[in-house]
């Protein structure tokens, strides 16, 4: 089917797309209308943990549509208590809610906060956040962020996000004050360029809290569910923290997000928190079959391989080419050119035929990388032959 047949034109405006519409797609790789394919190493930003079409996520989906699939969130239902009991168990939280994005879990984890602060620290509300951290899309979730130019572009901020730097311990705790409720991050912050907060930052971060007596919260939306090469980033610490969001991986590839706390921070009353498609049993079913999946003997263990099977081939690369080198943990890492040619390579790689890659440049001097955890190592190669012949071009 040519592009022009499809009513692209119905569709509001929000961002620049290439001139492909995606048809369907298997494990690593997604094919166009014209038949194309292309090997994929964004998998919508790093939200398809499995890959594309995971014969167990579609036989979960398809055996919950013929059974419930949405009772209300005023009830409980089997798939939704389930996954909330599979998420405690492998983790230090003993309460979840569920939510559609990771922006709606990230803004009930502020209100979480807010509201554990005005219960038990005199009202305080402000929660310190970071500068380039990305914690979503809402007013509040943009706000919160430290993505630059953010806080002009539907000014008025919502106040209360005091910023401080990543990795610098000295930075927060000259934020804290007695409005103070909660610190927030990412322990990698993915759209600021796959910066890591390093082993020491996360233990130094809880200490202080807890003498503060203030929440840690983490946003595990980019860096959880397997990413980093344990079913959670934060353990890489050996921390745990009051509070954590989960999007992206959680679902596989379907709207499914959630909200963890530590039960004594689990202070919502009736009527404070909900949403109509919250804990749908139809998305939860599919939830479950993914972390029953990254929680299978050997999965996780082979998600660290292959990240440092990726993290050697890249600096191997970075040496060859003059590069700056990589970072990152697990299947979550950036290639650091150097030079702004990130989003040239991009769309090069792209255009490629008679196969495509698809790759993601969070910012211009460098390349992200989120293949599906069940990625092969063959892959790896292929993705990485495709990129140098990309750079061999420029």
């Amino acid at each position: 089917m040519n592009f022009n047949e499809y009513p692209i034109d119905s569709l509001m405006y929000i961002t620049n797309r290439p001139e492909i519409v995606f048809t369907h797609g298997k494990g690593s790789w997604l094919y166009d209308n014209n038949g194309k394919r292309y090997l994929d190493f964004i998998q919508g930003w790093a939200v398809n943990c499995l890959g594309h079409c995971n014969d167990g996520m579609i036989e979960a989906l398809n055996q919950q549509a013929k059974l419930l699939i949405n009772p209300s969130p005023a009830f409980y239902n089997e798939p939704m208590a389930k996954l909330a009991g599979l998420l405690t168990q492998h983790s230090c939280f003993d309460k979840v809610f569920f939510a559609n994005s990771g922006a709606e879990a990230n803004e009930g984890a502020i209100k979480l906060a807010r509201k554990w602060g005005r219960k038990f620290k005199d009202g305080a509300f402000e929660i310190i956040t970071f500068d380039h951290s990305f914690h979503g899309r809402t007013l509040a979730t943009m706000s919160a962020s430290g993505k630059p130019g953010w806080d002009t572009i539907y000014a008025p901020q919502v106040p209360g996000f005091p910023k401080a730097d990543l990795n610098d311990i000295a930075s927060v705790e000259k934020l804290i004050n007695a409005k103070t409720v909660a610190v927030m991050l990412e322990p990698i912050q993915g759209e600021g360029g796959v910066i890591p907060a390093t082993r020491e930052f996360m233990q130094q971060l809880r200490e202080l809290t807890k003498q503060h007596n203030i929440l840690l919260i983490v946003d595990e939306v980019q860096s959880g569910c397997g990413r980093a090469g344990t079913l959670f980033a934060y353990q890489l610490s050996g921390i745990e923290p009051d509070i954590m969001t989960l999007g992206k991986g959680i679902g596989g590839g379907v709207p499914l997000a959630a909200l963890l706390s530590k039960a004594e921070i689990a202070v919502f009353e009736a009527g404070d928190q909900g949403g109509t498609y919250n804990g749908n049993p139809l998305m939860t079913a599919v939830g479950y079959s993914v972390i029953s999946q990254l929680t299978a003997p050997g999965f996780l263990e082979g998600v660290r391989s292959r990240g440092e099977y990726l993290r050697t081939k890249l600096l191997e690369l970075s040496e060859e080419r003059g590069f700056k080198g990589e970072r990152g943990e697990g299947l979550l890492r950036a290639l650091l050119l150097g030079k702004d040619i990130g989003y040239q390579i991009v769309e090069k790689a792209r255009d490629m035929q008679p196969d495509g890659v698809l790759l993601n440049a969070a910012r211009p001097n460098l390349l992200r990388f989120m293949p599906a955890l069940n990625v092969t190592t063959g892959e790896i190669d292929q993705m990485l032959a495709m990129l140098r012949s990309v750079l061999d071009s420029l």
